[in-house]
């Protein structure tokens, strides 16, 4: 090879053994972690099987991004975690519920909310507030930046299994909190509590969206009802009605079926039916679905969602439209348990997976990415340039490279000349 030949070889050669030496020094893999894994079991079966019991998944924040310094990005982020691996909940598609620590003002608040989320809690420090007592009632959205927090906690030795009942027994919205994991420690929940709620609660067992989407719904609703005498019958068809000015008020609300109450007076009911068919009977049942309930010289009290009519088959044809009731199936409590700082669906729930009556809030974040050895990149680097000083080894042998002595006599004289 001649001199020239052999100097840009050996050029390029240099180049080539620098770049892959910085290509090791400034490896992603080992300077530069992701700050969050994601949690898979969002993808998988076990996230439908908390969907069809009625569970939904809100924001708790995201690894790397803090709220108080940009709200925004932190719900924009969190938001899009959930939307791409899971569905809100079996009403509706798009998160509407998050954390917030107790240290953020009204206008950080705001931003959240343009983000889509309408209800954060539990107790976030502002003046405005909804459900921290029975009477403590939403008069406003923005009573519900200010979730509170009722019952104390599902935790063994923390929650109290009377304490639950008290809320319950005074009514309004109790919503219970709870820890599955610190670390790798599970925390206990108190069975006593559990065992409540399943066996004997008379409330209304539901969610953070979905209790916001039932009061939402009661600011701005339209219905239309007649009556029809077929044969010796009457037909007494309602619809709960999807309207614009509604939607546009309330854009985010997801369409939960709606409790309203019919005085039928004396009149015998011979069928409930909507598109599908015979409605369901629902007076025994405490998870928001669609169907009726009804007890002898009371109200009739039917559960339907926006947009879904049905036709009331009575035997005379006297009744009258009293109202939307303040809880789903007439309910006067209801119960929420929001499972904070959920980073691993499976271990949160898998002692529940045969309790199908407790409904769940999971809050979830991205788990912190699994961190290397500070001393990983300086092995690495150790390594590198073994190998690269090997390999200028080689070539020197090889008579090239940067370290080969350099021919003190052109080619076509004579050695020793």
């Amino acid at each position: 090879m001649s001199e020239y030949g052999n100097s840009v070889f050996t050029r390029s050669l240099t180049v080539l053994i620098i770049f892959l030496l910085l290509s090791i020094i400034s490896s992603p893999a080992v300077v530069a972690q992701s700050e969050w894994q994601e949690d898979g079991w969002l993808n998988t079966s076990l996230a439908q099987e908390r969907l069809d019991n009625g569970d939904e998944f809100g924001c708790y924040g995201i690894e790397g991004l803090s709220w108080n310094a940009d709200p925004g990005a932190v719900a924009l982020e969190c938001r899009e975690y959930i939307e791409q691996r899971v569905t809100a909940n079996r009403w509706g598609q798009s998160p509407i519920s998050t954390f917030t620590p107790d240290s953020l003002t009204q206008t950080q608040h705001q931003i959240i909310m343009e983000n889509g989320f309408r209800i954060h809690g539990d107790n976030t420090g502002l003046e405005d507030t909804v459900w921290h007592s029975a009477n403590d009632t939403p008069t406003d959205m923005l009573d519900w930046f200010n979730l509170g927090r009722r019952g104390g906690s599902l935790e063994q030795i923390i929650g109290s299994k009377q304490q639950v009942k008290d809320a319950v027994e005074e009514g309004g919205l109790v919503n219970l909190y709870w820890i599955g994991r610190v670390d790798d420690a599970t925390i206990r929940h108190d069975k006593d509590i559990e065992l409540y709620i399943s066996d004997e609660a008379d409330a209304w067992l539901t969610t953070w969206g979905q209790a916001w989407s039932y009061w939402s719904a009661s600011k701005c609703y339209q219905f239309d009802h007649s009556m029809t005498q077929i044969g010796q019958d009457y037909v007494l068809s309602f619809e709960s009605l999807i309207t614009e000015q509604c939607v546009g008020l309330n854009q985010d609300r997801w369409n939960v079926p709606l409790t309203w109450a019919i005085d039928i007076e004396d009149s015998n009911i011979i069928s409930i039916k909507d598109s599908n068919g015979e409605m369901n009977n629902i007076s025994q049942i405490r998870h928001t679905s669609e169907g009726y309930s009804h007890d002898e010289g009371q109200y009739l009290h039917l559960s339907v969602v926006n947009g879904n009519r049905v036709n009331i088959t009575l035997d005379s044809g006297d009744y009258e439209i009293v109202e939307m009731t303040n809880f789903w199936n007439n309910h006067s409590a209801a119960i929420t348990i929001a499972a904070h700082e959920t980073t691993d669906l499976f271990k949160w729930s898998k002692r529940f997976v045969d309790q199908d009556d407790l409904v769940f809030t999971w809050l979830v974040i991205p788990r912190p990415a699994e961190t290397q050895s500070p001393w990983f990149a300086y092995v690495a680097l150790t390594v590198g340039a073994g190998v690269t000083l090997t390999m200028l080894l080689i070539l020197k042998n090889e008579g090239i490279g940067p370290l080969a002595k350099k021919k003190r006599y052109s080619e076509g004289m004579l050695e020793g000349e």
